[in-house]
């Protein structure tokens, strides 16, 4: 059966300045209460667009013959997730599918795993994702190369003009020098510098993991 998707208009966040949190569902379905089923997601997703600082989602089915199917929502930050999964309508909507589905895995992603996301991630599965289940985050090694790509010439600039720029800083004993240098860049590799250098290296970052006979793996929901 080919994948069913529903798709919602993404609201803005009711709060700036912090990271969205991401929740990734899988869940169990038959092929027989698929119908049924559908129909239960798409009222979840009315109920949550009505709440503060819902992004969107996205509902897709792992492949054709798997029964795994996957969800994947966005909120603003963790406050508005809170109170969306503390909330009377959250609660008589999962009463309502109990019966439905199976819950089988659910995972959080926010801080560092955030940035790397796919752009689609938080609102609905695009064409590319079809039929292939919750998107896994970019192996670590991919991750850690990301963050010091960015973290390198923003350490290196920063060292440079302060040792030119601030008096005797060179003779600032290292306690203090480093306490300074993380406190200044932190902020500016958060809010900056690497949702930059992961948009620029998306594609590298969520390139088709491939087998060792150099064709592309195919394991959706897996992660490193």
């Amino acid at each position: 059966m080919s994948s069913q998707e529903t798709r919602n208009t993404p609201r803005a966040p009711r709060a700036s300045g912090t990271l969205p949190v991401t929740v990734a569902i899988t869940r169990i379905v038959r092929d027989e209460r698929i119908p049924e089923v559908t129909r239960w997601v798409q009222a979840g997703v009315n109920l949550a667009n009505r709440h503060p600082g819902f992004l969107g989602s996205g509902w897709v089915r792992a492949h054709g013959e798997s029964d795994e199917w996957h969800m994947l929502y966005r909120f603003a930050d963790r406050q508005t997730l809170d109170d969306w999964e503390q909330s009377a309508d959250r609660q008589g909507w999962l009463a309502e599918g109990r019966d439905l589905v199976v819950e089988s895995r659910v995972e959080r992603r926010t801080g560092i795993e955030g940035w790397f996301d796919s752009a689609e991630d938080g609102a609905a599965f695009d064409s590319d994702h079809q039929g292939a289940g919750s998107p896994p985050p970019p192996p670590r090694w991919k991750q850690a190369t990301s963050i010091w790509v960015g973290f390198f010439p923003v350490n290196l600039v920063f060292t440079y003009l302060t040792t030119l720029l601030v008096p005797g800083w060179s003779g600032l004993a290292i306690l203090p020098r480093v306490l300074i240098t993380t406190l200044t860049l932190t902020p500016i590799m958060a809010y900056w510098v690497l949702p930059l250098a992961t948009r620029l290296l998306r594609p590298w970052l969520h390139a088709p993991r491939r087998s060792r006979a150099g064709s592309p793996s195919a394991r959706p929901g897996v992660t490193e």
